[in-house]
């Protein structure tokens, strides 16, 4: 017969109880775990007073008492990572830097432990911040309190930097300053003003970049190892420095001015870099001609005084013969720049043959082309008269030199 079935009293298999029982008494619970655990812990109130102080509740409790104690003694080790250091404190006081490995320390509450990274690389910006909404350029957000700075000439620029830093000293970092990480904002944003506040717009948007950014890093440095804040700026960057939003027309249209003139001036360079070359061959040109045309007539002087001198010597031996030589070479010379035909009749007639259109064609007073070779006789005759008696005449000799 099942134990639900009707007339089966509603017994229940597991508890043997009647399941229309109320609810279990809580005091009654209450006291039986009460009176397990004054049997654990070994209460006497119980039992007689002269058995062994050491029973199996107080080993019970020794035993417990001991693991605890071992779980306590072991939270102390600790493992510090490759590029970290564990900096250790007794009861909140400064006690050791510890380096990687496996370390320990007295556990809390006597000593605690901080792992501190010594080898990240961390940033901060100044004048923007990454991402956000605002004012953007590109996914930069401007923070337009510690971007706009006055300079020398009184303008103002827009500078946003971006400070790489990393820990150096965990102990110095930890203990000295309360914020590291916003005073080194402070010092840069302090220092940028200071550089930027003694030079010209000019100089800080165009050449002046790379001086500015060593200049904020070696004096922020240097504000920073005064306050012990234990940390090492290792780059600063520029991100961007530009007149405000509002004048960035008018500066850019200054800017494109100030491009054509030096446009220009490069224009202007180019062509004095062409022209003056060329003039100055053109000068050495003529001075090397100069000289040459000194030293050839210097050297025809020369030759012809030396000449003279010879030709001096030569008259005061025989100046008859020397007389006559200077006539024929002066007549010889006069004669070579003149058409001239010599005839030398001794027997002939009054009629003879002269190739004078060869002569006259040569030294181009001729109209009309001539077929004719250079030795054929004239189409006519050319009368002459003879100074002697004699009825024939040979032509003995004739000389044309020709020289334009």
């Amino acid at each position: 017969m099942a134990w639900n079935e009707p007339g089966g009293n509603n017994r229940d298999p597991w508890g043997g109880g009647n399941r229309d029982q109320g609810p279990p008494d809580l005091d009654d619970l209450l006291r039986k775990l009460s009176s397990k655990l004054s049997g654990l812990f070994g209460d006497k109130r119980g039992g007689g007073g002269g058995g062994n102080p050491f029973n199996t509740s107080s080993t019970g409790l020794i035993i417990i008492v001991g693991v605890i104690l071992l779980i306590w003694l072991f939270s102390g080790i600790y493992i510090v990572d490759a590029g970290k250091r564990g900096v250790e404190t007794r009861f909140g006081r400064y006690s050791d830097t510890t380096g990687p490995g496996l370390s320990y320390h007295f556990p809390f509450p006597i000593e605690s432990v901080e792992i501190v990274d010594v080898d990240q690389r961390r940033a901060e910006e100044i004048g923007y911040r990454s991402g956000g909404g605002g004012s953007r350029q590109g996914n930069l957000r401007s923070i337009p309190q510690e971007a706009l700075m006055l300079t020398q000439d009184e303008n103002i620029v827009d500078i946003r930097l971006s400070v790489q830093f990393q820990i150096k000293d965990p102990r110095a970092y930890l203990f000295n300053v309360q914020n590291p990480d916003l005073t080194l904002r402070q010092v840069v944003e302090s220092t940028v003003r200071e550089t930027v506040g003694k030079s010209t717009m000019d100089f800080v948007l165009t050449e002046g970049r790379s001086d500015i950014v060593a200049e904020v890093q070696k004096q922020s440095q240097t504000i920073l190892d005064a306050y012990g804040t234990g940390l090492q700026i290792t780059n600063v960057n520029l991100q961007d420095a530009q007149p405000p939003e509002e004048v960035q027309a008018a500066f850019a249209d200054a800017i494109k001015a100030r491009e054509d003139e030096q446009r220009l001036k490069n224009e202007a360079e180019a062509y004095a870099n062409e022209v003056l070359p060329r003039a100055r061959g053109q000068a050495a040109r003529r001075l090397e001609e100069a000289t040459a045309y000194r030293d050839r007539v210097i050297a025809r002087a020369e030759g012809e005084s030396s000449r003279f001198n010879q030709l001096l010597a030569e008259y005061q031996r025989a100046p008859a013969v020397t007389r006559k030589r200077l006539y024929l070479e002066a007549m010889e010379e006069i004669l070579t720049n003149t058409s001239t035909v010599l005839v030398d009749v001794t027997q002939g007639n009054n009629l003879f043959y002269v190739p004078l259109d060869q002569f006259m064609r040569r030294r181009g007073l001729g109209n009309e082309p001539s077929t004719e070779s250079p030795g054929a006789p004239l189409a006519g005759p050319v009368p002459m008269n003879a100074s002697d008696n004699n009825s024939s005449s040979r032509f003995r000799d004739t000389r044309a030199r020709e020289t334009r």
